[in-house]
């Protein structure tokens, strides 16, 4: 892995922030209960999907000395009932940008989720690997 100076991490970060309010729809991070893919050039399965919450345009809150910080997403319903593992975050014209694992790269609350339940992300903050 290359090792990049803060300074271009946090370039890299705002460009992928660019990136993800690219189409014409918004962002989206998408949380599933199977297991994650190998890479996000892998398909995920929609049967395991669990919830869908929705950045706002732009999504880039503020550029910070160590870190960006997102937008907060909707409150969106989860349509099935099961533990997320995993999140897929899409940018804005449906092309899959990362997947994250929840509990080490994504923290929830409760990851238990419970069909009519909402689920929102308030703090949304990317580091970059250095």
């Amino acid at each position: 892995m290359i090792q990049t100076s803060l300074a271009a991490g946090l370039a890299q970060l705002q460009a992928l922030a660019n990136f993800l309010d690219q189409g014409s729809a918004n962002a989206t991070f998408v949380f599933y209960d199977d297991e994650k893919p190998a890479d996000v050039a892998v398909a995920a399965n929609n049967s395991s999907r669990l919830v869908t919450l929705m950045l706002p345009k732009p999504s880039i809150k503020q550029v910070n000395t160590d870190h960006i910080e997102l937008n907060q997403t909707d409150a969106a319903t989860v349509i099935k009932s099961g533990a997320a593992i995993w999140a897929r975050l899409f940018n804005g014209e449906g092309k899959a940008v990362a997947d994250f694992t929840v509990g080490s790269d994504i923290a929830l609350a409760n990851p238990d989720l419970v069909l009519g339940s909402t689920l929102m992300m308030n703090s949304l903050i990317l580091r970059p690997s250095t």
